[in-house]
Formats: structure tokens, sequence, C-alpha cells
């Protein structure tokens, strides 16, 4: 009925075997996937605490430097000195800080990390109150526009 197919395919390169590209492990890319998470939290922690130092976000930054350099086999993140005045209000940063806290339970939770997992509950927890404290106290921008 149909005849064999005799030429290799087009989707595969002349010479080469899979074995020629180099492969992570699912554990790896997680790991990897981790790490980047992480390090943007404390990107944005890092932010936060230029504009509201204080005791809470000093020991978070340093827990979740740890945990990157852990992810990363020892090398440390690289951390630059945020400005204070780089124009976002606390609340939009808090509101970040929480979706990457949270991006980083999920990967944490599949990789089945539990420290990691702890970390990123207690941010997601700790930014989720400081976001509901600030929108109690802080006027929205309809309200800042409408004066």
């Amino acid at each position: 009925m149909y005849e064999p197919i005799r030429t290799k395919s087009v989707h595969t390169m002349a010479g080469t075997t899979s074995s020629d590209f180099p492969h992570r492990s699912r554990e790896e890319e997680l790991d990897i996937q981790l790490a980047g998470h992480l390090a943007a939290l404390l990107a944005a922690t890092d932010a936060l605490r230029a504009l509201a130092p204080s005791a809470d976000l000093d020991t978070a930054a340093e827990r979740l430097a740890a945990q990157v350099a852990r992810l990363r086999g020892g090398r440390q993140p690289v951390r630059s000195a945020p400005v204070a005045a780089d124009g976002r209000e606390a609340g939009e940063l808090h509101r970040r800080a929480h979706a990457l806290a949270g991006r980083a339970l999920v990967v944490a939770a599949s990789r089945a990390d539990t420290a990691a997992a702890i970390l990123a509950a207690e941010r997601m927890d700790a930014h989720a109150a400081a976001e509901r404290a600030l929108s109690t106290t802080e006027p929205t921008s309809r309200e800042l526009a409408a004066r």
C-alpha cells in the first residue's frame, strides 16, 4: 500500500546523535528554575529594603541568598545596591515579591525541596500581610488622581 520511507528525516541533523548534545536532568532544570525565582525574589526584597529597611527583610534577604547559593553550587547571587527612588511604590513591590514567592513555592514543591518551600511560603505570607497593611493606609492611584 504505502512505500516505506528510504531517506533520512529532515528533522535529524547529518552525523549527529542525541548523545552529542548536553542534556540536563529534570532535577537540574528544576534547580536552575528555583534558583532563578529565588534570585528574583531576593532582588525585590533588596528593593523593598531600600524603601523601608526592616530586620525582617534583612533576615529574609540573607536566607534567600543562602538558598540561591545552595542551589547554584555555592556561588553567591549577584546583588546590586538598589536605589530607593526607582519610581515604584512599596505596594507594587510587595505584589511582585508575592508572585515571585508563589512561583518559587510551586517549583520547590515540585522538586520536594522543603527548605526552599518553607521560605517561599513564609515570604508569600509576609508580602501579603505587608500589602494588606499598605492598602489600608496608602491612597490608591485613583484616589491620588482625584485629588
